[in-house]
């Protein structure tokens, strides 16, 4: 997976040399630009689809949240009653997501920085991958679902950017720059590409469409993948 290393390496240096002030404010309730209130509400939104796709009661069941930024999902899954592994490439939002976390669930909670397929991290009944998958190509993803399914007992829930009109023109353009010169592109994909992808690197189970949201400029598919 010389490509998924690749994309892991450079995902990790934008967040944790330009844009993790961004994503605290983002995360949090200060004020931010028009443009980002939309990007706000329709990340708030795609948190709420994909937990929905949860049982509301998770006692006693383990969680990884696959790229957990600053640490809102994991704050919900741990209200639910979920031992929950956090993990993210970005130590600096690690940090910001272990300061967040309500004294009453630290027990609950166990954060690592580093990459989410660590297998020494073990078995989870549920993954949550909010917008951690959205710059890998298909392929990639098909060997991050392969992976992952003999490791989660029943779901994998994760979200890609859908392969609409303004978004291949939008990745088509950042094509034009060089690598170095700009952050990762999100990378559109269709869901009939991604389950082909999965089953050709091995995964067992079933791909499905949950919701698209579509915010001002966060445009975002949630995913389920069943084990």
């Amino acid at each position: 997976m010389a490509q998924y290393d690749d994309t892991l390496t450079r995902v990790e240096d934008y967040f944790d040399r330009t844009a993790t002030k961004t994503w605290e404010r983002l995360t949090s309730d200060a004020p931010v630009s028009k443009i980002r209130e939309t990007v706000r509400a329709g990340r708030d939104r795609m948190r709420e689809v994909m937990l929905s796709q949860l049982p509301a009661d998770l006692t006693g069941q383990r969680v990884l949240d696959a790229g957990c930024g600053a640490g809102q999902m994991t704050i919900e899954l741990a209200r639910r009653g979920a031992q929950v592994t956090a993990v993210d490439i970005s130590p600096s939002l690690v940090e910001i997501a272990q300061k967040r976390l309500p004294r009453d669930y630290t027990d609950q909670v166990e954060f690592a920085a580093g990459d989410m397929l660590c297998e020494t991290r073990g078995t989870f009944d549920h993954v949550l991958a909010m917008d951690s998958l959205i710059y890998y190509e298909a392929h990639d993803i098909g060997d991050i679902l392969a992976k992952l399914s003999p490791r989660v007992g029943s779901s994998v829930v994760f979200t890609v950017a859908p392969r609409t009109p303004f978004l291949m023109t939008f990745w088509g353009l950042g094509k034009l720059f060089p690598r170095s010169d700009r952050s990762p592109t999100m990378i559109p994909h269709a869901p009939a590409r991604l389950a082909r992808a999965a089953t050709t690197a091995g995964a067992t189970g079933t791909l499905r469409e949950v919701e698209r949201i579509t915010s001002g400029f966060y445009i975002s598919t949630a995913m389920e993948f069943a084990t």
